[in-house]
């Protein structure tokens, strides 16, 4: 489990739940209930990590 700030809001304009993970750029995911936007955000920041790790990018500490 990571320990990034994860921030789940509803989309209008989506019509979904959203999951923002601010101290990664770019990295959000969504879903149909807030659970399964967290979920597939956590997928999404396994990704995004293995990625930037995998290019040798700047990883950054969670808060």
């Amino acid at each position: 489990m990571y320990k990034y700030e994860i921030i789940i809001y509803w989309s209008n304009e989506d019509q979904a739940f959203i999951a923002d993970v601010p101290e990664l750029p770019g990295c959000m995911a969504h879903g149909p209930t807030p659970n399964e936007a967290l979920a597939n955000a956590q997928e999404a920041m396994a990704l995004w990590l293995d990625t930037a790790s995998e290019f040798g990018d700047s990883i950054p500490e969670p808060r």
